[in-house]
């Protein structure tokens, strides 16, 4: 029998509705799959097995009784660490937040618990969430299933390493400019952002990323993504249109260099997509983003120092800033250095973008990019250094995320191939408020161009 760590929810789901087995029995397989990848992987920065075992077996008599909670009643999830799970710690990658429980679930986790999933763990990010890799002072590097040396990416880097070696189905993380797709791409996973306002949040950390940053799903496969958000985000609307749809592939943004085995799969998905019968149109050139791209580290920079003078939007006695890592101790003083007319800027820039995007989108339906410019790269190293043969910047690697989160549109991050044993993903992007839409696409991308769902872990820790 295949080993439970290894299905998806919602097979999960289908299984405890047959009574084929078990949440307990599901739940004790990513239990003891975690135990054996998480030592290399230092992805599971916190477990409760008991309060999540009983969860389980309260799931249990649910589906016994034929009254599950919802659709995913009983299957195992996890939670970034920048997001509070009531009487679970929440260290945000930070000294600074050492002792911190949370005194009540965060929106989306208590719609998860509401829902019956059973939440057993939070995932390592790298300090408050604002580095495109995941490292901190507190529990070190997180590492990628597929290669050990390298990094998963980031901020949800725990998040999607978990997801891909099959210690969990599902994993619900934050989104602030690429968090989620990038790790999913670097993970062979499935990461999505959804339109902004689609999962309320309420009840969390100080939002030093304002509305820009959403919670949302990874998982291994677009429906598991899909049920998940319809639980997190509740039911929308059917889009209707089923297309042929227009679609804009975009290689680059402005100059920035993009790995060159990472393009030539992008253009390989482009022509997958004009094999399903969609029009695809390849831009020769693509700048809209450029100024939203220059001035977006401003944002959380900007949010950081403004958390450093409000400690009380903590709830907590103490905030020592001089325990910040050296990249938050930068971050800080440059945030300290920033004036209102910066945060303008970058405000005014959005506005800009969003009104240039709404024209694109008369245009196209879709648009279709990688969703990362570079491979992995070392995993505590902040960012590659080089992407292409040239020099890259520290946001080098993620040109083509945070425009999404400024204009606020629904992208999803999915699995097109492998380059040097590594996965690449590539990305789609809609119309704010076409969320199904583009859950639906790429749903029938998948079942077009199915890809392997799991690494081959050569043997445990």
């Amino acid at each position: 029998m295949t080993p439970l760590w290894q299905f998806g929810a919602t097979q999960l789901a289908a299984g405890f509705a047959a009574g084929a087995f078990t949440p307990v029995e599901a739940l004790q397989s990513c239990l003891a799959r975690c135990q054996d990848i998480n030592p290399a992987l230092n992805a599971l920065i916190f477990t409760d097995a008991e309060g999540a075992m009983q969860a389980a077996a309260g799931s249990g008599e649910r589906w016994r009784a034929g009254r599950p909670a919802s659709p995913l009643d009983g299957v195992p999830v996890t939670i970034k660490d920048n997001l509070h799970v009531q009487g679970w710690p929440t260290q945000w990658g930070s000294r600074a937040l050492a002792g911190l429980v949370a005194k009540r679930d965060e929106l989306p986790v208590a719609r998860l618990r509401e829902a019956g999933l059973v939440l057993f763990g939070k995932t390592n990010v790298p300090e408050f969430t604002m580095q495109g890799y995941t490292d901190n002072l507190v529990f070190g590097p997180t590492r990628n299933p597929w290669n050990l040396d390298l990094t998963p990416g980031g901020s949800s880097g725990g998040a999607a390493a978990l997801v891909a070696a099959g210690g969990c189905p599902l994993a619900l993380g934050t989104d602030g400019g690429g968090s989620i797709r990038r790790p999913a791409s670097h993970t062979n996973t499935v990461g999505f952002k959804p339109s902004r306002g689609r999962v309320p949040r309420s009840g969390g950390l100080p939002p030093i990323f304002l509305e820009f940053e959403v919670a949302a799903p990874l998982a291994r496969n677009v429906e598991d993504v899909s049920a998940l958000m319809r639980i997190i985000g509740g039911e929308a609307p059917a889009d209707l249109a089923s297309g042929p749809y227009r679609i804009l592939h975009i290689p680059q943004f402005g100059e920035h260099p993009v790995d060159p085995a990472i393009a030539a799969l992008t253009e390989r998905a482009a022509g997958h997509f004009a094999g399903l019968g969609h029009r695809v149109v390849r831009a020769s050139a693509f700048d809209l983003a450029e100024e939203v791209n220059r001035l977006w580290p401003l944002l959380s920079q900007i949010g950081l120092a403004w958390l450093a003078a409000h400690p009380q939007e903590l709830a907590q006695p103490a905030f020592d800033t001089a325990l910040f890592g050296p990249a938050m101790q930068a971050n800080l003083e440059a945030g300290r250095q920033l004036s209102a007319q910066s945060l303008f800027d970058l405000l005014l820039e959005i506005g800009r973008l969003k009104n240039r995007l709404s024209a694109l989108f008369e245009d196209y339906d879709f648009l279709l990019t990688p969703a990362a410019a570079a491979l992995p790269w070392p995993a505590t190293q902040t960012h590659p250094h080089t992407i292409g043969g040239r020099e890259a910047g520290p946001r080098g690697h993620a040109v083509f995320a945070a425009f999404a989160n400024a204009a606020g549109l629904p992208a999803i991050a999915l699995p097109c191939g492998f380059a040097q044993g590594l996965p690449v993903g590539l990305q789609l992007l809609a119309q704010e408020g076409r969320d199904e839409a583009l859950l639906a696409l790429a749903g029938r991308y998948q079942q077009a161009h199915s890809w392997a769902s799991f690494p081959i872990w050569q043997g445990t820790t």
